[in-house]
């Protein structure tokens, strides 16, 4: 069992004012272990990373509101998700697990505790993923709900389940860039495909996950980590801005190597990087959001 490291405790202001009610689409709630078990089929053990520390962080880089992703690490026990939504006096939302085992009355207390999306694993690697049996029955659970489909999924992936991708009936969500390797380029054929799939309304895209996709390192000529992904953050985003999100992946879990753990602040600068435009960066961080997650909604809801 590999221990990741924790998060950069020193989150730096970014350089720019995040505009209000920014949204980081994607980071993750770690037990702490003695109130959130880990699950016993986790391939890694990660550091407690609690409520109150993420939201700590979130304070300084500027962002309002949030999506809770259910870490694999507590597996289909979505407690600590839902708790982080509870607490959070209505700054989050959040993407479960489900299987296709998922009873009714536990799917309708991920609706009501604030669940607007499933994640799966599609990997190239033994463990960790989702079988595709599993996947298509536990999708048709989510399009019921008029859940999203999230996709953890890498360039093998990408291209081998282009054609289930294109018939779900909801919409799909890729993470991280489709984890690219920036080093085989522009048209390489996995990212010429992510083009062509956030053309269609039903695809969405996160510039999240940096730090998993780079070789580059944490700090550059530019005075920013990463910087190899710039090309292709703006391909994705001069192709869909309208479908384009951004997210922290607070904690950084995964993260096994000393010197490649991001600092948050440093990531929201990269975003300036990736979207100079004021008004694009507002689509990204808080238009396509409330859109994708139905903010606004809520909080329509919450005034009735």
């Amino acid at each position: 069992m590999r221990y990741c490291l924790p998060p950069d405790p020193n989150t730096r202001k970014p350089s720019f004012a995040a505009p209000l009610n920014s949204c980081d689409t994607h980071f993750h709630i770690f037990g702490p272990p003695e109130e959130y078990s880990w699950s016993p089929t986790r391939q890694y053990t990660p550091p407690a990373a609690p409520l109150e520390h993420y939201l700590q962080m979130a304070d300084i880089i500027g962002v309002r509101r949030g999506v809770v992703v259910q870490p694999s690490v507590h597996g289909m026990d979505n407690s600590v998700t839902l708790d982080a939504i509870k607490n959070s006096n209505g700054r989050f939302l959040g993407v479960g697990r489900i299987d296709d085992k998922t009873s009714k009355s536990d799917l309708e207390r991920l609706q009501d505790g604030g669940i607007r999306g499933v994640r799966f694993n599609l990997l190239d690697r033994p463990q960790g993923n989702v079988k595709l049996d599993v996947f298509d029955r536990a999708v048709e659970r989510a399009a019921e709900r008029g859940w999203s489909v999230d996709l953890h999924i890498d360039p093998k992936n990408l291209l081998e389940q282009e054609k289930r991708m294109r018939a779900l009936p909801t919409p799909v969500i890729i993470d991280h860039i489709a984890r690219v390797n920036p080093a085989r380029g522009l048209e390489q054929p996995a990212f010429q495909l992510l083009l062509d799939l956030i053309k269609d309304n039903k695809f969405w895209v996160k510039v999240t996950g940096a730090d998993k996709v780079c070789r580059s390192p944490v700090q550059s000529y530019y005075g920013l980590p990463f910087v190899d992904v710039i090309p292709f953050a703006r391909a994705l985003i001069a192709t869909a801005p309208d479908r384009v999100i951004w997210g922290t992946d607070w904690p950084h879990s995964n993260n096994f190597a000393p010197g490649r753990t991001p600092n948050d602040g440093d990531l929201l600068d990269l975003l300036a990087e990736f979207a100079p435009q004021e008004d694009t960066r507002k689509k990204i961080l808080v238009d396509n959001p409330a859109v994708l997650y139905g903010f606004d909604e809520v909080k329509k809801k919450e005034r009735q």
